[in-house]
């Protein structure tokens, strides 16, 4: 008898590569819409599921308590929807892809520093409303040689670094989890948060979001900022006190800021939404068609093997 695969809930326009993987491997694949965990152990009952692969759903200890499942697979980095304790108590492996997107999101993060650096959504804006005038965005100093603060220092603000090579930028981290002698190989200083935040021209922002760091970025941190600064955010947006931060760029503490991620997804309102100097996108950091199609197929491919007596590649619990 065949193994059953169960994606509990996606928002991929198909699973074509989910049933490929799984007819060469002879398993079954069935997929759900499932929004909760009573809608999950559902679909999951209704097929006979030997293991999940989930989107959003949360996978709760009553979903371990209910099931048997052989492997859970997140797509994605964050396994936050996850109850890792109950997995672990239960024997179930989880995995999730956590190489998913770092390309993109390092380049998404230099785009957004450009744009805010070089004014260029402030210069379209203008422009098709029919202003054709290069001072809008004054005052505009050169970006090679700036000095570019990380906070957090992991693998996405490290193929950020390699990307932005040529600009000769001097490089600052803070990240307590991280020794000097690390960053000091990778080209970067270890610097405790103020410092970074009293010499960096743009700071990057790559930390995880715990009760520790919500709101890292607040009223204080834009005072110490200076003021050609420029906050870029690709992380999280609880990260950021967004008031706050409209308030910093208002009274001119500092230059501006490009966010690819909000407190709010998506925000009704926001006091950003009035300010030229903030360069806003949708979240979509992560996203290029290469990447979703290497997330489907590294967390199939492991849960299958999971499956097939194997030990998965990529294990959250330890």
């Amino acid at each position: 008898m065949s193994s059953t695969v169960l994606v509990t809930d996606a928002d991929f326009p198909d699973l074509g590569i989910e049933h490929e993987l799984a007819r060469e491997a002879g398993v079954e694949l069935e997929s759900a819409d499932a929004e909760s965990s009573e809608e999950v152990i559902e679909a999951a009952r209704e097929v006979g599921a030997d293991a999940l692969l989930v989107q959003y759903a949360p996978i709760t200890r009553e979903v371990f308590e209910a099931l048997d499942l052989a492997a859970v697979g997140r797509y994605g980095i964050g396994v936050d929807s996850v109850d890792l304790d109950a997995a672990s108590d239960h024997g179930v492996p989880v995995v999730n892809v956590p190489d998913y997107c770092q390309d993109e999101v390092a380049e998404h993060a230099l785009a957004l520093t450009l744009s805010s650096v070089r004014e260029t959504a402030r210069f379209d804006g203008r422009v098709k409303n029919g202003e054709w005038d290069w001072t809008a965005g004054k005052p505009i100093n050169r970006l090679q040689g700036a000095t570019v603060g990380f906070v957090g220092f992991g693998s996405i603000p490290e193929r950020l670094a390699e990307k932005a090579s040529g600009f000769g930028f001097e490089y600052l981290a803070y990240d307590p989890y991280r020794s000097e002698e690390e960053l000091a190989g990778a080209g970067v200083e270890k610097v405790g948060l103020e410092g970074l935040l009293a010499r960096a021209r743009i700071v990057s922002v790559h930390a995880p979001l715990t009760e520790e760091t919500r709101e890292l970025l607040d009223a204080g941190a834009f005072e110490t900022m200076r003021e050609d600064a420029v906050l870029v955010n690709t992380a999280r947006g609880g990260l950021v006190d967004v008031g706050a931060l409209a308030a910093a760029i208002e009274d001119d503490e500092i230059a501006g800021a490009g966010l690819d991620v909000l407190p709010e997804e998506p925000p009704e309102e926001s006091p950003l939404f009035d300010l030229e100097e903030v360069v806003l996108t949708p979240h979509v950091a992560w996203y290029s068609e290469e990447s979703i199609a290497d997330l489907r197929e590294t967390v199939t491919r492991d849960v299958l093997s999971v499956l097939a007596g194997g030990e998965p590649t990529n294990p959250v619990q330890s």
